[in-house]
Formats: structure tokens, C-alpha cells, sequence
């Protein structure tokens, strides 16, 4: 990961950044020019002080020419270039590391969204009304059949108080020190925020046809996000206690095998004929309950372990706060 630092900051500039827009950029070389200028209006209106940082993903296209000039001529712009593409979470996690604000913006490259609707998303929370705020789109969307099913899935999982999870959102820079670093995890951002006690809000958000290059959605992330959505759910489910899902399994499956044999047992004394089928139930049912819960006692030895590296990155956290104050 290479970063470009900002130029030579502006008068405005010279105070502390309080809004960080993460820009993930995969061969967007047409739309950035017009994004990065649009920005500069909404940037020379507002009160507090922002930065756009833009996450070169492995773009392919003239994107890299077009940012070395971008830094050149707006003093607001911070670049960091991934040499080849790891995805939108990776990308965003590279850009919290670089960004300086204490609230994070999540915004596309695209021109679907303009950046004249950033200061709404940041307000609530800079007024100290709310954690998280994301985006409700307004206009026609190409994917809003699979988008729609994809919410109502989410909705039907998580109780969350939003109708769009994966959308342009602000959010303040804890947040995102909490999230998990697993690829494609950014869309249950909201999910895991709401999870851990962070409020969130939703405002309408203005969706505009796409202009220029082409999107990075195809028909192969939808499987590829179920199995996300599930892997989240049993996240927050069971992810601090895993015993629970395997060892109440295990458990099962093993008194169902006993029961089985008993059963067999006494058919057997009874009229003196085994049934092969219940023996058949009998041995997978204790294989597959010895298997589970076995699963169960390491998931529970991982789940410690998880819980340590949460508490010594806490205490860390602490400590840093502490000489930062001092």
C-alpha cells in the first residue's frame, strides 16, 4: 500500500480535519476529475474541515496520472494506491489508516451519488445526534430488484432500523476500529455497528445514472453475499459463545444416537432381529455429535483467544489516548 500525501495545505486546511471522505477508485479515470471538482465546491462551503482520500484499487486505466494531478491542484486530496485489487473492504480499511478525520465518509467514485449530499450525511453526527448514518436511495436503480431481496434479507436477520445497508453512509472513526477485517463485510457495516450499541440514522440520498465506466457489481456476488449475510448472522448469534450452535448440535445428535441404540437394543432382545437402518442412524448420528461438539470446545478456545486481542487492543487504545492527553 503506497500513500500519496496531500500538497501544500490550504489557509482552510490549516485546522485540524474533521471529515475524511474514503473514495475506493477501480478505473474511474473519467469520473474523478468531476467528482474531485464537485468536492472542491462542497469542501469551500463548509465550516469544518474535510480531506478526500482515494484508494487506488489496482486501476488499470489512467486513474494513477489522473490523482497525481489531482493532488497537485487540490490541496484537500490524500491518495493511496493498493498495485493490485483487493475490494472495497480492503479498500476502505486502508483508507481509515491514512484518513485523519474522526468521522469517516464511505463514498464511490461513480458520480451515481453527488458529493453535494456529504455534509447531510456528516450532519447528525457532528451535531452529536448519531453513530452512523447512511443513505436511502432516491431514483432508478438497475439493481434494485436484487438490492431489494438483499435488504429484505437483512431486515428479516438483523433488527436494524434502516431500509438500505449497502449504501453510501458516514460514520465516526471508532466504528470502524470495531469492524472485523474479512473481505466484502463492509455492506453489514450498519449490522455490526447496531450490534455493538452504536445509534444509526437513515436519510435520503439522491441516486443519479452512471456516466461514465462500468459497474463493478456482477450476478456472482449475489451467492457470495447470502453466504456473507449468514456468516454475520452467526457472527453476532454465536460468535462469543460458538459451544452454544456446535455443543447444543453435538449434543443432539449424540442423544439421538443413544436413544436410536436403545431402541435398537430393544427390538433386538424383543424378537431377536436386528434393523440394519437404525444402526446405520445410530453410528452417524455419534460420529457426526462427537464431531460437532469437538467443534464446539475449539470454536469456544478460538472465541477466547478473539476476546484477548479485543481486550489488549482496548487497553492499547487506552494507553495511547492517555499520552495523546498528555
Amino acid at each position: 500500500m503506497t500513500i500519496i500525501p496531500m500538497a501544500a495545505p490550504a489557509p482552510s486546511l490549516l485546522r485540524p480535519v474533521r471529515v475524511s471522505v474514503l473514495v475506493p477508485a477501480k478505473d474511474e479515470a473519467e469520473n474523478l476529475p468531476r467528482f474531485l471538482h464537485l468536492c472542491a465546491e462542497m469542501i469551500a462551503a463548509q465550516s469544518v474541515a474535510y480531506e478526500v482520500v482515494v484508494i487506488d484499487d489496482g486501476s488499470r486505466d489512467a486513474t494513477p496520472t489522473v490523482l497525481a494531478e489531482a493532488v497537485r491542484r487540490h490541496p484537500f486530496v490524500r491518495v493511496v494506491t493498493h498495485r493490485t485489487q483487493r475490494g472495497i473492504a480492503d479498500a476502505l480499511r486502508s483508507g481509515y489508516l491514512a484518513a485523519q478525520g474522526d468521522i469517516l465518509v464511505f463514498y464511490p467514485a461513480d458520480l451515481q451519488f453527488l458529493p453535494e449530499d456529504i455534509p447531510r450525511l456528516c450532519a447528525p453526527i457532528l451535531a452529536d445526534e448519531a453513530d452512523m448514518v447512511t443513505g436511502y436511495k432516491q431514483g432508478r436503480y438497475e439493481k434494485a430488484f436484487v438490492s431489494g431481496i438483499y435488504n429484505k434479507l437483512s431486515r428479516t436477520l438483523f433488527d436494524i432500523p434502516v431500509r438500505d445497508l449497502n449504501n453510501v453512509k458516514a460514520y465516526r472513526r471508532v466504528i470502524m476500529a470495531d469492524q472485523p477485517v474479512r473481505p466484502d463485510w463492509h455492506r453489514y457495516m450498519i449490522v455490526l455497528a447496531h450490534a455493538q450499541g452504536y445509534s444509526v440514522r437513515e436519510i435520503p440520498v439522491a441516486l443519479y445514472p452512471r456516466t461514465a465506466g462500468r459497474s463493478k457489481f456482477g450476478l456472482s456476488r449475489i451467492p457470495v453475499g447470502v453466504l456473507d449475510m449468514l456468516a454475520v448472522w452467526f457472527e453476532l448469534r454465536f460468535g462469543q459463545k460458538p459451544l452454544l450452535a456446535f455443543g447444543m448440535l453435538g449434543v443432539g445428535l449424540f442423544s439421538l444416537g443413544v436413544l436410536a441404540g436403545l431402541v435398537a437394543l430393544g427390538i433386538l432382545f424383543a424378537s431377536g432381529v436386528g434393523v440394519r437402518w437404525v444402526w446405520t442412524i445410530i453410528q452417524t448420528s455419534l460420529i457426526l455429535g462427537s464431531i460437532f461438539f469437538a467443534a464446539g470446545l475449539l470454536g469456544e478456545q478460538v472465541a477466547v483467544l478473539r476476546a484477548e486481542q479485543r481486550e489488549l487492543r482496548r487497553r492499547l487504545d487506552e494507553t495511547t489516548d492517555r499520552r495523546g492527553a498528555a
